[in-house]
């Protein structure tokens, strides 16, 4: 599958890697396709860089994985994606008072701010849940960490759970996209407790199943 991966900072970095790796052919869609790290990046890896709406347009999945302070414009530019599929994978942050806040919740949600940016793209949110460095490590945990996945087609949900599958998650669907209502204030979770509490970043959320039926 070709992959647009619209960004290239560290979390655009980590999944296009992630997924290189998988077997999936990149195309990383960024301003400036000189960058001599993103070129290098693009020949470790075996990608290629594109204007972002042309990167966009070669994609059958197109990811976002953008600055929430430059989404909107960003987004907006890449033009006409109806009927695609694009991963929100964003969240919606803000500082307030010195602190690191949602910017949006509860009542709506960056996902759904980014559907009414492309009127007719397949809107599906994932891959918000933890940092960039644990996108690539999904593989190296003994039990398989968990990825909650939200959108309205059902179909374009089953594409990305494979995808987020093939990164060493188990996806778990959450429901329609308004559910990234619950997802977003879940990532501030992950990030309260990374920069603020002393786990750090080397986690991930998991569900523990019981080996054998409750006896009760």
């Amino acid at each position: 599958m070709k992959i647009a991966v619209i960004g290239a900072g560290n979390v655009g970095r980590a999944l296009g890697s992630t997924w290189a790796r998988a077997g999936h052919a990149i195309v990383f869609g960024v301003r400036d396709i000189n960058r001599e790290d993103l070129k290098a990046l693009c020949r470790q890896i075996g990608a290629t860089a594109a204007p972002s709406a042309q990167a966009a347009r070669q994609g059958d999945v197109v990811v976002l994985a953008l600055p929430w302070s430059s989404a909107e414009k960003a987004v907006k530019s890449l033009g006409d994606l109806e009927d695609k599929i694009v991963i929100d994978c964003m969240n919606p942050l803000t500082m307030r008072g010195g602190a690191l806040e949602l910017e949006r919740g509860y009542t709506t949600s960056g996902g759904e701010a980014v559907a009414s940016w492309l009127p007719g793209a397949k809107i599906v949110k994932t891959l918000n849940q933890v940092g960039a460095d644990m996108m690539t490590a999904g593989h190296r945990f003994e039990t398989r960490p968990v990825m909650f996945v939200a959108g309205d087609d059902d179909v374009a949900k089953a594409i990305v759970s494979q995808l987020v599958s093939d990164l060493g998650f188990e996806a778990l669907d959450a429901g329609g996209l308004k559910q990234a209502r619950i997802l977003e204030p879940f990532a501030m979770v992950w990030i309260n407790q990374a920069l603020f509490h002393g786990l750090g970043r080397n986690w991930a959320f998991g569900v523990l199943r019981p080996t054998a039926p409750s006896a009760a």
